[in-house]
């Protein structure tokens, strides 16, 4: 049971608005107290930020590796007790929250430290200009260099935060910009453990600030402030809208990864074992609320049949229970709310004329009568119409949609207002390649749900705006400057 302050300034500051309960998914215990900012004390971070970042963004690169490199091992050294934390304000299971989450958060440091390193200039050809105008003829030199943005805040999703935030801090300190930090409402503890092991670490008053709120007023001060140069968002499509459009108004930089439907194609000579093992992740990973989640199967009508029934055998393994219990696959939701809300979709699928193949009620039994589980719930003989289909659930909820031909699974998988992640299942390797080129969606994974940590990551359509993840994510935290010379 912890009680925490917001860190503003490289002081632990008492919030003007008290506290609010931050509950253990799985047991719906208290887990510790979270501080309640006022809109005043958020601005007053965002100011603490700029005062700060003249500094820091002309510190030497070794500096900033250096700092962030240390915090990694603090993080690292922590590993426990930080596994421990993000388990009861998540409700992840034990591998989830140690290697999925914390590690994941270590590794990020470790990598944007190295990051911190990178040239950050480009060489451009000489131009040769005639006498004119503008000046004598000369041969022109020119570099492309990238700078920091400047004040960057940072809102995270609730679904990893560990990992979550420490793609958007670490690569943003690397490139000398400073930040805010405004976590999920539901589990903002582990971001006060990141910020105390960054403190400890060495990080400069002001060059880091976190703020907390259970209400909106708090991420949309955050977003509003005229101290901010830039806002990198993670969670739904609405609330990314209604950011970008106060970013719009004021013309700042915006880094956007939205909601998710992503479209796993299970083509007839598809190896069906390895496409039930990478869709089957939607129910294991976060308990479905991973955005990047194949949760919306379009199976070719030759192996439909065959695929839902191995869909059916392979949930029958996912023990649902505890996270901290041994042989736990699904933990909870992250909320009484969001599990009503995902409980609501599963029976607009029924309503609709979904057939529920698997799952569909609450689960019960021995350690269930307190949480908020979800079981995971198949849902077959879908069309592309169904609100089920079309709108992201955000739980372990996966539809499957029957098809043709070729042309009709891409048709289908384009059909959607989201384009995150996609995916294709084939024994033809040249013909799978052949349908990620027609995908719009951000990232196409063929044959695998695996993520390389260097691709670039981000969404088309309405599942993002923007980069990030290895190098790109320093591009994404800097603008381009031009600086040109006579020869």
């Amino acid at each position: 049971m912890r009680t925490e302050k917001l860190f503003i300034g490289g002081e632990w500051v008492e919030p003007h608005g008290g506290h609010y309960e931050v509950v253990d998914p799985a047991s719906e215990e208290i887990v510790g107290l979270a501080p309640e900012a006022s809109r005043v004390q958020v601005h007053e971070a965002a100011a603490a930020a700029r005062d700060a970042f003249d500094a820091w963004s002309r510190t030497k690169p070794e500096e900033r590796a250096a700092i962030l490199d240390r915090a990694a091992d603090i993080m690292a050294r922590d590993a426990d007790a930080n596994t421990v934390l993000a388990q009861a304000e998540t409700g992840a299971t034990t591998g989830t929250a140690r290697g999925m989450q914390v590690a994941v958060g270590v590794s990020r440091f470790k990598r944007y430290a190295r990051g911190a390193m990178e040239p950050v200039e480009q060489a451009l050809p000489p131009q040769i200009n005639e006498a004119g105008p503008m000046g004598r003829a000369g041969v022109f030199g020119a570099v492309a260099v990238r700078r920091p943005v400047g004040v960057v805040t940072c809102i995270t999703s609730y679904n990893n935060p560990w990992a979550n935030p420490a793609g958007k801090v670490a690569p943003a300190l690397a490139m000398g910009n400073t930040v805010l930090v405004k976590p999920a409402p539901q589990d903002p503890l582990s971001v006060y453990a990141m910020a105390r092991a960054l403190e400890e670490a060495g990080v400069p008053p002001g060059v880091v600030n976190v703020v907390t709120g259970s209400a909106p007023a708090v991420g949309a001060a955050a977003v509003d402030s005229p101290d901010v140069d830039m806002v990198s968002f993670t969670g739904s499509t609405a609330v990314g809208q209604a950011i970008g459009e106060v970013c719009g108004k004021s013309l700042k930089r915006q880094l956007m990864e939205l909601g998710g439907k992503g479209a796993a194609l299970v083509l007839d000579d598809a190896d069906l074992d390895s496409a039930v093992m990478g869709i089957g992740t939607t129910f294991a990973f976060y308990s479905g609320q991973i955005c990047t989640a194949p949760t919306r199967v379009l199976a070719q009508r030759g192996i439909y049949e065959q695929l839902i029934e191995k869909l059916t055998g392979y949930l029958a393994f996912m023990k649902v229970g505890d996270p901290r219990a041994k042989g736990t696959v699904v933990g909870p939701v992250i909320s009484a709310a969001h599990r009503d809300r995902v409980e609501s979709y599963i029976e607009l699928g029924r309503k609709e004329g979904a057939r529920v193949v698997a799952g569909g009620e609450r689960p019960s039994g021995p350690g269930l009568e307190r949480g908020f589980y979800v079981a995971p719930t198949l849902l077959a003989d879908c069309t592309n119409d169904m609100r089920v289909v079309r709108e992201e659930i955000f739980g372990p909820v996966v539809v499957v949609v029957p098809f043709d031909d070729e042309e009709e699974g891409v048709a289908l998988a384009n059909d959607s207002d989201y384009g995150l992640l996609d995916y294709v299942w084939s024994g033809d390797v040249a013909r799978a390649f052949r349908i990620a080129a027609r995908l719009r969606a951000g990232g196409v994974g063929i044959n695998t749900v695996g993520r390389n940590m260097e691709a670039p990551f981000g969404g088309f359509k309405k599942s993002g705006v923007g980069r990030d993840v290895g190098s790109y994510a320093l591009h994404a935290y800097s603008e381009t400057q031009a600086v040109v010379w006579p020869g």
